[in-house]
């Protein structure tokens, strides 16, 4: 599990076809220590388990799932890369709760820069948009973000300028493909409602069974 608070940006060296899957070399200096085989890291917002550490690198292997998921499959050596380990029980919890379980990789469709802040605008297939709400959190590339305006098929969020330095989200452009995770909550909160009336319309469906 992770917070969305990216602690490093890494760079990645090499992402080799192997089979149906893929393996991933990043370079990077994450603190808490060296990385240890079997770790668990966020890449992008995409949880990978390291496979062959080193004091200033890590390889992990990408499944036919991540590869179709994420925009990992995508990356060419030299691209900066957010990472985050997994949190420890102690750890506050700044961002949200983050899984790693990237749900889509999703264009943006616009990026307005000002003077210290920038606003993305970001699409949001229909099959995910329910998870969605103004107000609340998604996981974009790994970064923990305020959803801060929802319209049809978008949401829009605003870097601050502690995000734009410490991500790579300042090098976010219009068109470009984003890894998105929506809140773990919302998602369980949808599985449990299911097709079931809210308590608000089964209200109103059992007014309306009244006056007939």
């Amino acid at each position: 599990m992770f917070s969305g608070l990216v602690a490093a940006r890494g760079e990645v060296r090499s992402v080799a076809r192997r089979g149906r899957g893929a393996r991933i070399e990043v370079a990077c200096e994450l603190p808490g220590g060296p990385l240890v085989a079997g770790e668990s890291v966020a890449v992008q917002g995409a949880c990978l388990t390291v496979g062959e550490p080193s004091s200033l690198s890590f390889a992990a292997d990408l499944s036919p799932e991540t590869l179709a998921r994420t925009t990992l499959g995508a990356l060419r050596p030299g691209a900066r890369v957010n990472l985050e380990r997994a949190l420890r029980l102690a750890d506050r919890l700044g961002g949200h709760i983050v899984l790693g379980h990237v749900d889509a990789a999703v264009p943006v469709v616009s990026v307005h820069r000002g003077q210290e802040f920038s606003t993305a605008r970001i699409s949001v297939p229909a099959a995910l948009a329910p998870e969605v709400a103004e107000k609340g959190s998604v996981a974009v590339d790994g970064v923990s973000l305020t959803v801060s305006a929802l319209g049809a098929g978008w949401f829009e969020v605003v870097l601050i300028p502690a995000t734009l330095g410490g991500t790579t989200l300042d090098g976010m452009r219009a068109g470009d493909l984003v890894n998105l995770e929506t809140d773990v909550l919302a998602k369980y909160v949808r599985r449990a409602v299911g097709g079931r009336k809210t308590g608000i319309e089964a209200l109103l469906a059992g007014s309306n069974d009244a006056a007939d």
